[in-house]
């Protein structure tokens, strides 16, 4: 008998080999093979092997019952399910089966039965190694609904999978509610002869027979049932949860009422809910409540294991008419739906905050755009009118001009700082390293600022003597913009007669080639309050000392600064007093150049005029761009539209035309079209005229557009000129 036992076992371990290895062959496993090693230890399929796993797979997928199989070690994770499991959870997929369950043996047993039932399971694998053991327990569903598991397994050491158990499941709900049915009429029997034995207990009658039935119905739900007499002053508990075991150790046991649960609300109830829960259990208040309603709840919370967890105190009236007597009290846990429902809330909390500070932020925004767009066109307008109003007073009108100059390049700088934020914000500016010279930049920036300093006569000083490591490769667009913030900052706040101190340094030694850089701009202008410092790299946050002080600013700038040197990885601080000055130090990881050697500087020779091919749809563009360009030297030829342009080229000779700049948003043909028509002619000299887009578009992503349609390079408008000369340097 015992070798027949023994064939029978090895038979089925066969044939859980010939499943593991076709899922594994195959790719295909229902709940999946995470886990199952490749290699050797895998049986190898012949063809026969292969039709036979198929057919065995067909088999077990169509199975009217539930089959599973899963590791035995570790997380216990699943390797195969069939259908017939996934329906048995309400499961409408395999996906989905395996996101409610976690994919693991764990996450298909209910959580208060798990214990028991692998302990279950290892005592009878030790009892013998070749019955199958068997365990039932409750499962979640989908929906949330209980069912109850008959589970049949068995333990196999697979040469596939390693140390595995397969089961065979069935669903017993069916039979467990008979079971309950059985049980409830032995209760039902015993009720009746303790009734016939103990006449004087009057509950023991059919209404409490019907009690039984709704406490039997709720025992799914709650955790601990008691049924009590006020009248009487007694008790009994039905079900009883871990939290009550020290007041109720027998099952059935009968106690006074009153003050039964005291002990449970001082050693485990919240203290900020133990007046509520007292007053909820307490027989005159309970009267009270069910004399207007036959049910009432009652949340609170307990303390165990130094974690807090919500519970439900549910009390019904079960007895007849007339004032209130017996009644049941249910105690559940709804620490999940409790947290979940906080959740929630928390979530439309933050959202309307989000929504709240974004509303407040955009105002705020048009707000300060308004003010800061309105003051200087108002000068260009006022001193416009004013200008022609003196068109015969030389000296008053060169005056008024240099005014409107400079509202506008205050209106200018507005612009670019809001276009700028808008390109970092929106992720459209990325960090381009190249070859870069600090020295070299600093001696650049000292001599932009200088005419602002000298008409102030404040002392600009440049200081590079602790610098080790000038050659390095950096952003230098970006370097010099935070460095030029700094500088206009320093600047504009400093008096006439100050100081302003600019110090490039390394930071430390380097760190194989790469090092830390310091940059510094200190002044010893009017300073900003400790308050302010906390908000001076927030958008549009000025001081009021420079407000009231009649010192334009876009408030832009110093935001602008702490946005790129955060996209450089480095760091930007500031210290400052009122009536002192400021520093602000910038640190910058950069890489150092293993050959340092400054770069040639691009010279401009336009010895003899150049022509222009410019191409805009704006005539008063056209016509200030052609003045511009015409008064350094340039021959100057205009076109309204790309497919003009286009015209003009194709019938131009080779060599006509050195350079042509190029307009992005036209109508009839817009710029990247015309070029990339151009960029197709035949004639190759035509083809590879230098094409710069000169727009207004001038984000990141439109300079990459202007570069893959087949332009040269890319300038925002308005036309630089000095700029445009230093890109044309490398084409002429």
């Amino acid at each position: 008998m015992d070798r027949l036992l023994e064939d029978s076992i090895d038979m089925n371990h066969d044939i859980i080999e010939y499943l593991i290895s076709f899922l594994e062959n195959s790719g295909k496993g229902g709940v999946g093979l995470d886990g199952v090693p490749n290699g050797e230890a895998a049986y190898l399929l012949d063809e026969k092997g292969l039709e036979i796993a198929r057919c065995l797979k067909r088999f077990v997928d169509r199975m009217p019952g539930g089959f599973f199989i899963y590791h035995a070690d570790g997380k216990e994770e699943l390797i195969y399910a069939n259908d017939a499991m996934v329906r048995l959870f309400n499961c409408g997929s395999v996906e989905e089966f395996r996101e409610l369950t976690g994919n693991s043996f764990r996450g298909i047993v209910h959580p208060e039965d798990l214990e028991l039932v692998e302990q279950s399971i290892k005592e009878q694998i030790a009892q013998s190694s070749y019955d199958l053991d068997y365990v039932e327990y409750r499962i979640v569903a989908k929906g949330g609904g209980i069912r109850w598991i008959d589970d049949y397994g068995h333990f196999i050491r697979s040469a596939v999978a390693g140390d595995i158990f397969y089961v065979f499941a069935g669903d017993a709900t069916e039979k467990k509610v008979r079971q309950l049915e059985e049980k409830k009429a032995l209760l039902k029997e015993n009720f009746q002869k303790e009734w016939s034995l103990k006449s004087r207990i009057e509950e023991y009658d059919q209404e409490h027979l019907r009690h039984l039935e709704i406490i039997e119905g709720l025992s799914m739900d709650y955790e601990s049932i008691f049924y009590a007499n006020l009248d009487k002053d007694r008790m009994k508990a039905y079900c009883v949860s871990d939290s009550f075991k020290k007041q109720f150790p027998e099952e059935y046991q009968v106690c006074p009422f009153t003050g039964f649960d005291a002990e449970y609300i001082e050693e485990l109830v919240h203290p900020d809910d133990r007046e509520a829960l007292r007053a909820a259990t307490n027989p005159e208040n309970i009267r009270r409540k069910l004399a207007t309603d036959k049910t009432f709840i009652v949340n609170y919370r307990v303390c165990k294991d130094e974690k807090v967890s919500y519970m439900q105190l549910h009390v019904v009236d079960v007895g007849g008419d007339g004032e209130p007597s017996q009644v049941l009290l249910g105690y559940r846990n709804i620490d999940k739906e409790i947290r979940d429902a906080l959740g929630q809330k928390q979530v439309l909390r933050d959202a309307l905050e989000e929504a709240k500070l974004a509303n407040d932020a955009k105002n705020r925004f048009l707000s300060n755009m308004s003010h800061d767009i309105r003051t200087p066109m108002n000068a260009i307008v006022g001193f416009t009118a004013l200008a022609r109003e003196h068109i015969d007073e030389k000296d008053r009108v060169a005056e008024y001009l240099d005014m409107i100059g400079a509202a506008s390049d205050q209106l200018l700088q507005l612009l670019n700082d809001v276009l700028e934020i808008s390109k970092i914000e929106s992720e459209q500016v990325r960090v381009e390293e190249e070859r870069c010279n600090l020295t070299d930049v600093v001696q650049q920036m000292q001599k932009a600022a200088f005419p602002r300093a000298s008409a102030k006569h404040i002392t600009l000083t440049m200081d590079t003597s602790r610098l080790a490591h000038p050659f390095v490769y950096a952003d230098r667009e970006k370097l010099e913009l935070i460095l030029t913030h700094l500088m206009d900052n320093a600047l504009k706040y400093t008096e006439d007669g100050g100081r302003i101190f600019v110090t490039v340094s390394d930071a430390g030694k380097p760190r194989g080639d790469h090092a830390l850089f310091r940059f510094t701009v200190e002044d010893n202008g009017i300073g900003m309050n400790e308050k302010f410092l906390e908000h001076i790299f927030d958008p549009f946050e000025r001081e009021k000392n420079t407000t009231f002080s009649g010192i334009h600013g876009t408030g832009l700038g110093l935001t602008i600064v702490k946005k790129l040197v955060d996209m450089m990885g480095g760091e930007v601080s500031v210290k400052s007093a009122v009536g002192k000055g400021s520093r602000f130090e910038v640190s910058l990881p950069l890489a150092i150049q293993q050959i340092q050697t400054e770069p040639e500087e691009a010279r401009v020779d336009f010895t003899e005029s150049k022509r222009i091919l410019l191409v805009d749809d704006n005539e008063i563009n056209l016509e200030i761009e052609k003045a511009m360009l015409q008064g350094v030297g340039f021959l100057v030829e205009t076109a309204a539209d790309g497919s003009i342009a286009l015209d003009m080229v194709r019938q131009a000779e080779a060599g006509y035309y050195d350079v042509i700049l190029m307009d992005i948003q036209m109508p009839v043909m817009d710029g990247y079209h015309a070029t990339r028509a151009i960029r197709a002619l035949e004639n190759p000299a035509l083809a590879a005229i230098p094409i710069i887009a000169v727009s207004a578009n001038s984000f990141e992503e439109d300079r990459r557009k202007a570069l893959e349609c087949g332009m040269n390079n890319h300038l925002p408008k308005p036309l630089d000129v000095q700029r445009l000369l230093e890109i044309l340097g490398k084409y002429l």
